[in-house]
């Protein structure tokens, strides 16, 4: 299989995650700050940069590498927050402990 066949196989596993994200906020199945949907993003953005750069389409590519920093950007903000309710939930719990 060509690189050129790998890349579009790619491109297409991109678009389809792209639209089912897309679909799945517009029907409020998940929320736009939701892990999924920042996850999915990320995912379908790497795909198509990868396939925008194989083919030299130089402003898909500069997109979708801005679109991969906002949704890193997200998802980190979204792994931090849970992380701090963890500990939270954990600091309350000890709390709770230590008063029985």
């Amino acid at each position: 299989m060509s690189l050129i066949a790998i890349t579009t196989v790619f491109g297409w596993v991109g678009a389809v995650a792209g639209i089912l994200a897309y679909g799945m906020v517009s029907r409020g199945r998940w929320g736009a700050g939701s892990f999924a949907f920042q996850l999915t993003n990320l995912c379908a953005a790497t795909a198509m940069l990868l396939v925008a750069a194989v083919n030299g389409v130089w402003p898909s590519a500069a997109a979708n590498f801005a679109w991969i920093a906002i949704g890193t950007h997200s998802t980190v903000v979204i792994w931090r927050k849970r992380a701090a309710a963890r500990a939270q939930a954990r600091t309350s719990q000890a709390a709770l402990d230590l008063a029985a």
